[in-house]
Parts: C-alpha cells; structure tokens; sequence
C-alpha cells in the first residue's frame, strides 16, 4: 500500500499466498491521504480503532499510535506487519476491545466495523477520554457507512458529516461536543433463551457487543441445540464459540465434560466466559482467544462443535470453515467426532468427506444442515 510516509508491504493473518484478499483497502488509503493532506496533527495521543490487519497502525508507527481490536487474528497481523516495516518493539500499543481504553484520546481515526453494537459499545468507551480538541475521522467503504453511523457518531461524540466519496469509499468527520448528554452504555446484554432448546431452555446467555445475534438465539443455533451429541465425550470443544450458548449446553447436560471455549474475538470469548459463570455450571471449562484450534496439541480432543462463519469482515469466504475443520481432524484423537452447523447451500459435506474420508446427516430442515464427520485411525 502506497501511503504519504512510504510504502508499506501488508498481509493478512494467517498468512496464505493463494489468499487473493488483500490487508488493506481504499477507505484505509483515503484516511491516511487526508491526514496528510489536511496536515492533521499527529504529535498527541493518536488511537486507532478497529484497524483491521494493521494497515492504519503501521503506516502511521512513527506517530506511536494506540491500537484496539476486538480480532485476535487482527492483532497478529498488525504485529506481523509492524515487524516487516521494520517498526521498533513498543512504537505501536495494541490493545483488544476488553482491554480499559486509554485515558486520553487527541485523535480517534475509526475503520468502521460490520457491528454497530460493537461501534456503539467501543465510541461510548472511549467518550470520556474525548475531548473538545479531539480530531475524529471514521472511515469505510460506502456500503458499510449508513445513516445509522453517523447517527451513533453524533449521539456518543457530537455532530457529524461525511465526505464526498472516493474509490468507493467515504470519510466521516466528527466534532466532539464535551456537554453532549451521552447514553448508559447497554452492552453487554443478557437476555433468557426459550425453551425447547435442550439444556439451556431457559438459561441466561450473555452477550458482548459484535458477538454474532447478540440480542436474540439465531435460528441455526437454536437447531443447533436441539441435535447435540449426547453425554460422555470427556473433552470437548466449542470452536468459534460467540457467546458460549452451545459449550455452555454441553456442560450443563454433562458435568464431566471438559469444555474449551476458543474464538478469534476479545468480545465473544467475554461472552462466552459471562454466560458459561451466569449459569453456575459445574465442571472444567476454559476460555481461549485464539486462532481456531492452532494451540491444542494434536489427538487431545474428543469432539469438537463448530457453525463456522462464511464471512471475513465484507468477504465471503469458505476459507475459514476449512481452516477450522483441518484444525479440528488434527486436534481430535482417533474416534472422535466434528459436528458441524451450516446453510445447507454451503456444501459441507463435500468439505469434510474430503477431510475425513466420511460425513453423516445427522439433522436437516429446509436451510440448515447438521453434519458429523469421525476421525478414522
């Protein structure tokens, strides 16, 4: 990416050669132009949020900005990108959307998020440390930009515009106003599941902002629940977890079992954690944010359950699921089983009997599927 302080070479994380998505796009190249341009001052405390792969933070290093995140594959690409630009250890502090944000803010450049809920939560955050002299510029492709946006923009932090539009991409530009009368941050919400969904009828679930259908069970889930394997697996784990709901229902009807909650995002496995305590669920349990199931040693899993995303930020893409179903015929021992959720058009089950040499319907409605697939030898 060609940036007013050089070029800088950027990759996603993990890397992959035949990834034909790039690390960066217009609406991070036309935020750093108009920093230049406008000659906005860089010299205070300059925080980034929602920075993607890094593109925003590496690119301005040397101004020492703060960056938040809520992906755990997020963070390792910016650090992998901070390296190869030859960035000094320390020069750019990332910090993850759990993390208390910083106590001073004099520019807040913001990469507008897929999640609204997750905006909201991380603006309300960061007002208090806002400013009357704080520079705020959000930026996105226009299909992300809404009326919406702009209207969270103007309630948290003061009145907004936007730019005109360039390469598909658009600026937003925000005066804070210190005497605005901010609203109570409402995240996370918790909400109680409906019954007919197995052991967690009933149950409280937490929810972050940005975690997937925070305010209500998503119907995939919902079938989801009403199919898991019964009791005995011994260790378990819950891949892509969001809230938790579905690790959480195997712990409630199995005390034996071991649970390992894993996602890439700060938020869910803080949902996760939130529902599995508001439950008072008895047994083991532990929480990882992480890059699929890349830390849990080979063969040491007995089952894993998984309803993987198809979509990367605005990309849709299968490369995710494959990634967590090879993760996961490395993880399990011998015997043991993935059960995946899915849209039945997404075919997984030509995915995972290429993998595992079999697959097996174990429920279908009109749209979703759920497969299992067991680890021969």
């Amino acid at each position: 990416m060609t940036t007013p302080w050089g070029e800088v070479e950027l990759t996603r994380f993990p890397e992959d050669p035949r990834d034909p998505l790039r690390a960066w796009d217009a609406s991070d190249a036309y935020l750093l132009r108009h920093l230049a341009e406008e000659k906005v001052p860089l010299s205070g405390a300059v925080v980034v949020l929602g920075d993607r792969w890094g593109a925003l933070v590496t690119a301005l290093a040397e101004h020492r900005p703060t960056q938040i995140t809520d992906s755990f594959l997020g963070q390792e690409a910016t650090r992998a990108n901070l390296a190869r630009a030859g960035v000094e250890p320390g020069a750019v502090r990332l910090l993850t959307t759990q993390d208390p944000p910083p106590e001073r803010v004099d520019v807040l450049l913001v990469r507008v998020p897929k999640s609204l809920a997750l905006l909201e939560d991380q603006l309300l955050r960061l007002a208090p440390a806002v400013h009357a002299g704080t520079v705020v510029v959000g930026t996105g492709m226009v299909k992300e930009i809404h009326t919406s946006t702009l209207r969270l923009f103007e309630r948290i932090l003061g009145p907004t515009r936007t730019s005109l539009a360039r390469q598909k991409a658009r600026l937003i530009f925000c005066t804070p106003d210190p005497a605005l009368e901010r609203p109570a941050n409402p995240w996370p919400y918790s909400y109680a599941l409906p019954d007919g969904v197995g052991a967690v009828s009933g149950r409280t679930v937490v929810n972050h902002a940005g975690v997937f259908c925070a305010e209500r069970l998503d119907i995939g889930t919902r079938f989801f629940l009403r199919h898991l394997p019964g009791p005995g697996a011994g260790r378990v784990v819950d891949l892509g977890c969001g809230n938790g709901v579905v690790g959480t229902a195997v712990a409630l009807a199995d005390p034996g079992a071991e649970v390992l909650f894993v996602d890439e995002s700060y938020q869910a496995v803080a949902s996760a954690e939130a529902t599995y305590k508001a439950n008072g669920v008895p047994g083991h349990a532990e929480f990882r944010v992480g890059d699929g199931l890349a830390g849990v040693a080979p063969g040491s899993v007995d089952l894993v359950l998984n309803n993987p995303p198809f979509h990367s930020h605005q990309a849709t893409t299968d490369a995710v699921a494959w990634r967590m179903f090879t993760g996961a015929l490395r993880s399990l021992r011998p015997g043991g089983e993935l059960w995946v959720i899915g849209n039945r058009h997404l075919g997984y089950h030509v995915k995972l009997r290429r993998l595992f040499g079999n697959s097996e319907l174990v429920a279908s409605e009109p749209k979703f599927v759920v497969l299992r697939a067991v680890k021969r030898g």
